[in-house]
């Protein structure tokens, strides 16, 4: 499914749009974009618009366009994926695909607005989220947003030839409550 429109002081999340699927082309061809990501994403425009339709169909999956608020432009998606409705939580996942917007601050907001949208509206007791080791901003966006590291697995993704640690973090609803 889609999240609501809910917006930011820099981005505004969005529900993704079939006319966003050349953007996600080209973010997902890009290596730098996808080095650290954990699965690979359609790169053919019916592929990739199949799975948007997916998504919007999904009822264990929640997504959003991320839009820079300024001037409405997509520069990445968030959303909660592998949503366990009877255990009450679900893992966020993010993409930055406009590279000359990494550093600015919008994968923090959006991983703000997504947190809050699982607590107060889905219901969540936890998100949790995965990092492949050396993408520390990634890691220090989720720090920032209250996520604590929980676990740390070895040498468990492969990586541009060679092995890197997942770390692994999460946020219980009362811990998100205490930031607010």
């Amino acid at each position: 499914m889609f999240g609501p429109v809910m917006a930011g002081e820099r981005i505004r999340l969005e529900p993704p749009r079939p006319e966003y699927a050349p953007a996600y082309i080209r973010w997902f061809a890009d290596r730098l974009v996808t080095r650290y990501l954990m699965v690979r994403y359609p790169t053919s425009l019916r592929k990739q618009e199949e799975w948007i339709e997916q998504m919007a169909a999904s009822a264990d999956d929640v997504l959003w366009a991320m839009v820079r608020a300024a001037d409405g432009e997509l520069i990445g998606n968030v959303g909660f994926h592998r949503i366990i409705w009877r255990h009450h939580h679900g893992e966020l996942g993010y993409v930055i695909g406009e590279r000359d917007q990494w550093g600015k601050g919008c994968a923090t907001e959006a991983i703000k607005l997504a947190t809050a949208y699982a607590f107060l509206e889905l219901g969540f007791e936890k998100a949790w989220a995965t990092v492949i080791a050396g993408n520390e901003a990634s890691r220090r966006a989720l720090e920032r947003n209250g996520y604590r590291q929980c676990a740390l697995f070895r040498r468990d993704r492969y990586v541009e030839g060679r092995w890197h640690d997942l770390w692994v973090g999460e946020i219980l609803r009362e811990e998100w409550d205490a930031l607010q």
